[in-house]
């Protein structure tokens, strides 16, 4: 029965409360963009100017504008609310004042530059948690970050770029935003706009275009992007829309290998890794067992170990299942629904033909229970036989 189908599950009476406690926060919406001036702040003060035209009370909470007059010129006739002077150091330093927005309680607030720290003396240490103040009050927020200030790709970038990036927020913050959009711009266009004098000014052109903005670095940075939002909108769907859905949505691929006691085993988890890193997918291993780990024969514990490690060596995620008295399609299946998948690897069955017809075909037994899912079948290793009559 489909009803009984993960992907068509009523929801529980947890996940209802959930909601309704996420109606009462604010919504947050990100503009995400691989490197400085591709444009987040400009567009976000652009979308801000539609918004009040349309009746929405919208204001200014922090806005950076990096003296581009383009972008100061888009904050039009905005409504800012006064930002709150900290004194340190015998200097006066500026930063998001959250009693004066809870105050105004505006529909929507901007707060530019989401991966800034504050100065000693606020009351939170990063501006993201001050974001986090708002949205608990119920006021939407809109906000903007470059993507090397993801706590996830801080080593990539730091080996892509050579910069470590100081200024981070955590992954999980980004997953709560109801919205994000990438603004996007090609790597040749935002070096001529830096060459222009439109990102920085003239004394940091130079510096820029030879280090962080070399197009190489832009590229990558881009991509990382790219996949960033990719990622966001496959999780989206799956954690709120699932149900609706019969089988993965397959917007990115996810790929399940699934390895028994056989010379093919490493062969399969090789095999799955070359397709997951040339389509850039997600990659699990699957082993289903009838026992226990520490009840099983030292060889077997040592097979799965040297299975894990592998996967380890690839990035992958190695799941170990016990079938509790189900047939192993079952678990298989069950894995598949877990975490969308989209492929499935599996080795050259040992059944014999006989075997088949009375325990039936694994690969035809997934094949009835899932949808939307391709299964792929790996060849034994076996030595080829001469022919003696040659």
């Amino acid at each position: 029965m489909k009803e009984n189908h993960p992907y068509f599950r009523r929801k529980t009476a947890e996940e209802i409360l959930a909601e309704m406690e996420k109606e009462g926060r604010g919504k947050l919406k990100l503009y995400i963009g691989a490197a400085p001036g591709v444009g987040k702040s400009y567009r976000m003060l652009q979308d801000a100017n539609e918004l009040r035209k349309e009746g929405k009370d919208i204001v200014i909470g922090l806005i950076e504008t990096h003296n581009r007059a383009e972008t100061k010129k888009q904050i039009g006739v905005l409504e800012t609310v006064p930002l709150l002077e900290l004194n340190y150091k015998g200097k006066v330093f500026y930063e998001v004042n959250i009693p004066g927005i809870l105050k105004r309680a505006p529909d929507i607030v901007i707060i530019d530059e989401l991966a800034h720290s504050n100065i000693a003396g606020s009351k939170n240490r990063k501006r993201y948690m001050d974001v986090e103040e708002i949205l608990a009050a119920g006021i939407d927020v809109y906000s903007a970050v470059n993507i090397q200030h993801l706590e996830s790709v801080h080593d990539i970038v730091a080996n892509i770029t050579g910069v470590k990036v100081n200024e981070r927020l955590p992954d999980l913050f980004i997953n709560k935003a109801n919205e994000i959009q990438l603004i996007d711009i090609s790597p040749p266009e935002l070096r001529k706009r830096l060459q222009d004098g439109k990102v920085y000014d003239s004394p940091k052109i130079k510096q820029s275009l030879q280090n962080f903005f070399t197009e190489e670095n832009l590229y990558a940075l881009r991509e990382l992007a790219l996949r960033e939002v990719a990622d966001d909108v496959d999780g989206k769907i799956e954690e709120n829309n699932g149900h609706l859905y019969q089988g993965p949505i397959g917007l990115q691929e996810k790929i399940l290998v699934c390895v028994q006691y056989s010379q093919t085993a490493e062969k399969l988890i090789r095999r799955g890794w070359r397709m997951a890193n040339r389509l850039k997918a997600k990659l699990y291993v699957l082993h289903v067992t009838d026992s226990k780990e520490q009840d099983m024969p030292q060889w077997k514990q040592e097979k799965i170990t040297a299975w894990r490690e592998l996967a380890l060596q690839f990035g992958a995620e190695f799941l170990l299942k016990n079938k509790r008295m189900q047939k192993p399609a079952h678990i298989i299946v069950e894995a598949a629904n877990e975490h969308f998948i989209t492929q499935i690897l599996l080795g050259q069955s040992a059944r014999t033909r006989w075997e088949e017809i009375k325990k039936g075909s694994i690969v035809n037994e997934i094949m009835r229970q899932t949808t939307n899912i391709d299964i792929h079948i790996v060849a034994d290793s076996k030595p080829i036989r001469k022919d003696k009559s040659q």
